[in-house]
């Protein structure tokens, strides 16, 4: 009878194996989930954002209404801009599963210079204006470097696409392919 009762053992090198399919397997799994929940949060966001677009551009046409006031018409417009630009980097986000240097970077310039015309120029302390000149030399160098900063994702960059149309439309007009006669 002892011959039947044989001791079951699993070899060691086949328990790794399975413990790090399964191990692979259940994170992959919480991986996607968190991502998941995290693209129903951009989703959302989005949405918020459009709504809020909605609101401001009647409130825009509203301002624009006699009796018109220019200072503020021009604060919204450039605030509606802002919003078009942070849903841009919402889209961005959802596409590539990144934040666009580029285009994070514009937000912030536009966002500064709606803040320099909302308060006027005059009436902001030497300090403040330097310190927001300086601000925007940074902006401005990082628009700049951010072309030799390899690539850290899979996938298509915007800016890429956005200059490499750029230069087939410049190369249609200078050969004259573009021209109706």
């Amino acid at each position: 009878m002892q011959d039947s009762i044989k001791p079951s053992f699993t070899p060691l090198n086949e328990i790794n194996e399975t413990d790090r399919w399964f191990t692979n397997f259940s994170r992959n799994h919480v991986v996607k989930a968190l991502e998941t929940v995290q693209d129903l949060i951009v989703v959302s966001l989005c949405i918020g954002l459009f709504c809020v677009m909605v609101i401001q551009l009647r409130a825009m046409f509203i301002s624009l209404l006699p009796p018109l006031n220019f200072h503020e018409v021009t604060a919204d417009i450039l605030f509606l801009l802002i919003l078009v630009e942070l849903f841009r980097l919402l889209i961005i986000y959802l596409q590539e599963q990144r934040i666009s240097i580029g285009v994070a970077v514009e937000v912030a310039i536009v966002s500064v210079l709606r803040e320099v015309l909302v308060r006027g120029i005059l009436e902001v302390h030497w300090t403040q204006v330097l310190a927001t000149c300086s601000f925007l030399m940074a902006l401005a160098f990082l628009l700049i470097v951010r072309v030799w900063l390899p690539p850290t994702f899979k996938g298509i960059d915007p800016e890429k696409r956005f200059s490499v149309n750029h230069q087939e439309s410049e190369t249609v007009s200078l050969t004259g392919n573009g021209h109706h006669h």
